[in-house]
């Protein structure tokens, strides 16, 4: 059944499959296309602007998520978790005169937040959607790290930095989609290489150096066998950033015009469709999901059973239109949450089942809108609610963007989705005009070669080479360039961030021939990109 999108006009199927989920969900089918829902979702979602605020609790100095100028109420995360304050204290009845995301907003400005999302987590101070970590820095979007700096959608990784999409590896440096490496760097679409650098579409590789599509080999460089000598006299030359970088631009132009791409990047799966998929079955139209079953529409997901459209997280099962739920049960539109069940419509709740339209819960059930019920008020009350909802259109849709705590230039939105700001000011969005950040005078020059660097480095602030804005150099992050043998970062953490996030393909398919047989296939890579495209087939020949 095909339908158009209210929100960009643009026409979308609901085919037999997805409807059967609606109908298990006991949800209309969706009103928007699969991008726009992604956006709308991700547009509630600030992992990298970080405020320097104040606890409103206890008036401690605290590093926060939300922009002090948008009027929440932020508590500093143990206060938060503390009790100090009881969030029942919030409770509201429903007023079935009005519709439901209003009611919903003005609990949500009423409620307080934690400052950031960083649960279970040991000296992380500066991470964000960042549970179960330990010891890193600057890291966002990840869970279960350790010792790990500057890292985005990094999973159970120990001692990395500056990877973007980085699944259970160690020791890595500049990774980008890429899992069970270790001392790697500058790897793109890589798995199980060891001691190397510059690798792309590489797979259990050892010492090489500048290679692509190759698999099972070790000791090359440029695609060709070499020596030991000749590698560790090549893997020298790394310690040097001008070299680093003329390697670097070489081997970029060989990855675009001579290495062959595979149409989805991914293995081990059955029925797939998306990008950069792993040991999963049955996945529709989903990107970087690893272990995966009987999901569609889905992002950045771990471990994840029969659910559409969830981003960030995973270990749950029937969820639907979530967004960093995790290890969760039979949920719709819920955000930032762990172990919840069958319940529905939630922000910021914890180990809680059914509750409905909460914010804040701990250890709670049978709530709507932070108030309490004996269960048989409950199960009175959430049908006649969702009837409520039906009739205005809201049951079964993700909050409106208009509802986000956050600009929406502030969010990993803009990332994927990128729109002006006249644009969000005509949709109603919030926009945070960006004063540029301070920018600092060209002082200290960084040393070319590693072996130059000393502490007296960690008292500089250098000015980034691309946008101007300031930024230093930690001990840790020191330590790790000199035992790695790698030349210090000339650009700030953002526009390193920046520069991994453009080297990525899209979120979204597109057909296209394969250029082996022709073949027609569906691929992240736009027609009018220049990479040599294969379908599975044709690629499975040419590099095994």
């Amino acid at each position: 059944m095909q339908k158009e999108c209210l929100n960009c006009s643009r026409s979308f199927e609901v085919d037999e499959t997805d409807q059967r989920f609606y109908q298990k969900m006991k949800v209309p089918d969706p009103t928007f296309c699969p991008e726009c829902r992604a956006q709308r979702r991700l547009a509630f979602r600030n992992d990298r602007s970080l405020y320097r605020s104040k606890s409103a609790l206890s008036g401690k100095d605290i590093i926060s998520m939300y922009n002090p100028d948008w009027g929440f109420t932020v508590y500093e995360q143990k206060e938060w978790y503390g009790d100090g304050w009881d969030p029942l204290d919030y409770g509201r009845d429903f007023d079935f005169t009005r519709p439901f995301f209003g009611q919903f907003a003005e609990l949500q400005k009423a409620v307080p937040r934690f400052n950031l999302f960083n649960l279970d987590t040991e000296n992380c101070d500066f991470v964000n959607y960042a549970p179960h970590c330990k010891n890193c820095y600057l890291t966002f979007g990840s869970w279960f790290n350790e010792d790990c700096m500057y890292g985005q959608t990094l999973n159970e990784c120990k001692n990395c930095v500056d990877n973007l999409f980085l699944d259970r590896s160690e020791l890595c440096y500049e990774n980008i989609d890429s899992h069970s490496n270790y001392s790697a760097k500058f790897c793109q679409n890589s798995s199980n290489v060891t001691d190397s650098y510059f690798c792309f579409d590489c797979q259990n590789v050892q010492n090489s150096i500048g290679c692509w599509n190759l698999r099972n080999k070790s000791y090359h460089i440029l695609n060709k066998p070499v020596s030991k000598e000749e590698f560790e006299a090549e893997k020298e030359k790394f310690k040097s950033y001008e070299y680093t970088q003329a390697f670097k631009k070489k081997f970029d132009e060989l990855v675009a015009n001579v290495a062959i791409h595979k149409a989805m990047m991914g293995q081990n799966n059955h029925n797939v469709s998306g990008n950069f998929i792993f040991n999963c079955k049955n996945i529709k139209q989903s990107f970087s999901v690893y272990r995966c079953e009987d999901i569609a529409y889905c992002a950045r997901s771990f471990d994840q059973k029969d659910s559409y459209d969830f981003d960030g997280g995973g270990k749950g099962e029937l969820l639907y239109e979530g967004m960093s739920n995790d290890f969760s049960y039979n949920s719709i539109s819920c955000t930032t949450s762990e172990h919840l069940s069958d319940s529905h419509y939630c922000d910021l709740s914890f180990s809680c089942k059914n509750i409905f339209a909460c914010i804040g819960l701990r250890q709670k059930q049978y709530c709507i809108l932070n108030k309490q019920y004996t269960e048989a008020e409950y199960r009175d009350l959430l049908p006649r609610i969702i009837e409520h909802m039906k009739k205005t259109g809201e049951w079964g849709e993700f909050f409106p963007v208009s509802l986000s705590p956050f600009a929406y230039n502030e969010t990993i939105a803009q990332e994927y989705y990128p729109i002006s700001a006249g644009e969000a000011q005509q949709k109603g969005y919030k926009w945070l005009q960006e004063e540029g950040g301070q920018r600092v005078e060209q002082g200290a020059q960084l040393p070319d070669n590693i072996a130059e660097a000393n502490a007296e480095l960690l008292k500089t602030a250098f000015s980034c080479e691309n946008c101007g804005r300031g930024y230093k150099v930690t001990t840790q992050e020191l330590q790790f360039y000199k035992t790695q043998g790698l030349p210090l970062p000339h650009f700030c953490p953002n526009c390193r961030h920046k520069f991994r996030m453009s080297m990525r393909t899209p979120r979204k398919l597109w057909d296209r021939q394969c250029g082996s047989c022709s073949t027609g296939i569906k691929t992240s890579y736009s027609p009018d990109r220049p990479e040599i495209v294969y379908c599975e087939q044709c690629y499975l020949k040419a590099v095994y």
